[in-house]
C-alpha cells in the first residue's frame, strides 16, 4: 500500500481534486471515504462527479443511501451514515455496483468494513485545527491500479501546486 497525504486549503481545491480523479477515473474504480461530518467527503465526491462529465451537482445521498449520475461512466455515490449494523450494508446488494460498469464512491466506508473490495483509494479527510477552511486529505491505494492513480493525483497536484 501507498500513501500520499494533500492538504486543501478551500473547498474548491477539494473539489477539483476529485475532478481531477473523476477524469482519470475507469470501470470498477473504487473510492472509499472517511473523515468527520462536514470534512469534505462530498464535496471530494461533487469533483469526482464533475470529472466524469455528470450535469448538476451531486448530493450526499445520507438519507436515499445511494445516488447514481450518468456521466461518461456512471457514478455510485453511496452513503453509509445511517447505517449501524454490517448486515444492513451486507442486505444492500452491492455487488452490482462494486463490479459493475462504473465508479463508486462510499462515504462512511468504515462501516462496510470486511464487505468491500481489497482493491481500492481510501480517502481519509480531517479539519486542520488552525484553519477552518483547510482540510488534510491521506490517501491510501490498496492494488496496482490505485497505485497508478495515486501516482497520477501526485504529480496534478505539484503541476498546479494547489495543494501542499
Amino acid at each position: 500500500m501507498t500513501t500520499l497525504t494533500l492538504e486543501t486549503h478551500r473547498e474548491e481545491q477539494t473539489v477539483a481534486l476529485g475532478h481531477r480523479l473523476g477524469q482519470l477515473s475507469q470501470a470498477g474504480d473504487l473510492y472509499l471515504l472517511s473523515g468527520e461530518l462536514g470534512a469534505g467527503k462530498t464535496c471530494l465526491v461533487r469533483g469526482i462527479a464533475a470529472g466524469l462529465g455528470v450535469s448538476g451537482h451531486a448530493f450526499s445521498p445520507s438519507f436515499v443511501l445511494m445516488r447514481q449520475y450518468p456521466g461518461r461512466l456512471p457514478l455510485y455515490h453511496m452513503d453509509f451514515y445511517r447505517l449501524e449494523r454490517l448486515a444492513e450494508i451486507a442486505d444492500l446488494g452491492l455487488d452490482d455496483y462494486l463490479y459493475g460498469d462504473g465508479v463508486c464512491a462510499i462515504e462512511w466506508a468504515e462501516r462496510a468494513s470486511g464487505l468491500l473490495p481489497e482493491e481500492h483509494l481510501w480517502f481519509s479527510l480531517h479539519y486542520v485545527p488552525s484553519d477552518e477552511q483547510a482540510r488534510t486529505i491521506q490517501i491510501t491505494a490498496a492494488g496496482k491500479r490505485n497505485e497508478q492513480l495515486l501516482e497520477h493525483i501526485s504529480e496534478s497536484a505539484r503541476a498546479l501546486r494547489l495543494w501542499n
